[in-house]
């Protein structure tokens, strides 16, 4: 069975065919309506459990919407729905759900919570995002990059700012799709020490853009965050802010991205983002066809 539960667990001939695959699914639906099914309908008579015990924008109507187009149908469930690990144990909700369901999607906190799901469950599983890792949101990068400036492999990608889930899943996907990863940020925010050896670090956020065919950053803060830990944060990385300057340092058809929701003027200026080196939307958009090549290559399973 095929679980999709991180970019490191996941050959790299597999997680290659899933990009080449999102392309191709990409581009035959241009120019038809947003709505239409694709043609080969995979999902047809299939029921995706989608399970979001965090809230979320890209990742739930993403997937909502790319089951749909395959030709399944989607349950949306919340936290407080299911009650999670709160009476009936995450072992026996798997088993439960895999009794009424084809395939389930969890976004999640603990990253244990995701493995026990996926342990138990006799139908796929898929990271929608833990406080660990954001995989799904890593491959519709890659996909974003290539369409704009071709194979990944060997280029140099620099993170300016925290060095949070979102940042673990690019150190996994350095290794897997072959390019060159700087990690620019405070050291209090330092990546997780299991990524060591993943990236390389550079406190200068000018000096680490030099070079570079990819800027990517990522909010600030979280939704969870208390008013206090928000105003040490902005303190922090005030000065990794990506903005003209920085991205003047980078090379001239450097892409810049970052995955949503924004703070504009904090982690990057409107500039930046409504420029002509930001994909952001592109990226976006991606989270879709991604996703979809995701559920495919599961089904294979």
């Amino acid at each position: 069975m095929n679980h999709f539960l991180d970019i490191h667990k996941t050959d790299p001939a597999d997680l290659r065919r899933i990009i080449d695959t999102a392309l191709s699914v990409k581009q035959a639906r241009a120019g038809k309506p947003k709505g239409a099914l694709d043609a080969d309908q995979p999902l047809k008579d299939h029921m995706v459990a989608l399970i979001f015990e965090k809230p979320s924008t890209r990742t739930r109507v993403s997937f909502d919407v790319g089951v749909r187009q395959m030709g399944g149908q989607s349950m949306v469930l919340s936290g407080t729905d299911m009650q999670l690990g709160h009476g009936e144990t995450i072992a026996d909700t798997a088993r439960v759900l895999s009794r009424y369901v084809d395939m389930i999607m969890m976004r999640t906190f603990e990253e244990d919570t995701l493995l026990e799901m996926a342990e138990y469950a006799t139908v796929p599983v898929i990271n929608g995002l833990t406080d660990r890792t954001h995989p799904c949101q890593i491959m519709a990068d890659i996909l974003t990059f290539e369409e704009h400036n071709g194979p990944i492999k060997g280029k140099k990608v620099v993170w300016a700012g925290d060095g949070n889930n979102v940042f673990a899943s690019f150190a996994h996907a350095a290794k897997q799709f072959e390019f060159d990863l700087v990690f620019s940020g405070p050291q209090p925010l330092d990546p997780e020490e299991a990524l060591d050896g993943l990236y390389t670090t550079e406190r200068n956020p000018r000096e680490a853009v030099e070079g570079a065919d990819l800027v990517v950053t990522d909010t600030w803060v979280s939704m969870h965050d208390p008013q206090s830990a928000r105003e040490r944060r902005h303190n922090q990385l005030r000065g990794y802010q990506v903005n003209k300057d920085l991205m003047d340092h980078a090379k001239p058809d450097a892409l810049f991205m970052h995955c949503l929701p924004a703070h504009r003027e904090d982690e990057a200026t409107s500039e930046v983002m409504d420029g002509p080196n930001s994909v952001i939307f592109d990226e976006a958009e991606n989270r879709l066809h991604a996703q979809k090549a995701v559920m495919r290559w599961c089904l294979e399973g």
